[in-house]
């Protein structure tokens, strides 16, 4: 089971993300997943959150390379994080979880190599990943072993619930209301 959520910039993605989280309580989890960092009603970074509670900065507003738009790539503190987080054999979890495959995340060659690593295993996994993007993110999204789904303003308040029925069914755990 592979679930790859797609849509437009704020439509909820994470949000989507972290309810179905909330609904997984018997599930072991591994990955991250990201938080815009506000200040004065100015978006001033992005959060990387582990979901054993690490934190560390993705992005900041800055002109130190790489960049993206306005924000400078922390690309060491983020494959510093992220990628043991995203490892099988250092930490052993039911489903991986990534949010998300996205221009600032790919600029860490270390990270698409952790993904295709993951993607060759027989994992499952919940991610997110930009609806528009060249190279990796149409390779990815061109998979036939991943399931997209749209998360749009009409679906996304379902789609916890129908994510977790998939992903206890995927388990083999009976799901509960």
């Amino acid at each position: 089971m592979r679930l790859f959520l797609t849509g437009n910039p704020g439509i909820g993605k994470t949000t989507v993300i972290r309810a179905v989280l909330d609904r997984l309580e018997d599930v072991k989890c591994a990955g991250f997943y990201t938080e815009e960092k506000r200040h004065g009603g100015q978006r001033i970074a992005f959060k990387i959150i582990t979901l054993d509670g690490q934190e560390g900065t993705l992005a900041s507003v800055g002109r130190r390379e790489p960049t993206v738009g306005r924000y400078s790539i922390h690309l060491d503190e983020f494959e510093k994080l992220v990628l043991s987080h995203l490892d099988p054999d250092v930490i052993p979890a039911d489903v991986y979880v990534i949010d998300e495959i996205g221009k600032m995340e790919l600029l860490s060659q270390k990270f698409r190599t952790k993904i295709i690593d993951l993607l060759a295993q027989p994992s499952h996994i919940l991610a997110t990943i930009a609806k528009k993007g060249k190279g990796f993110v149409e390779e990815i999204k061109r998979r036939n072993d991943i399931e997209l789904i749209e998360v749009t303003r009409e679906n996304r308040d379902d789609l916890p619930q129908q994510l977790k029925a998939k992903i206890k069914g995927a388990l083999g755990i009976k799901a509960m209301n």
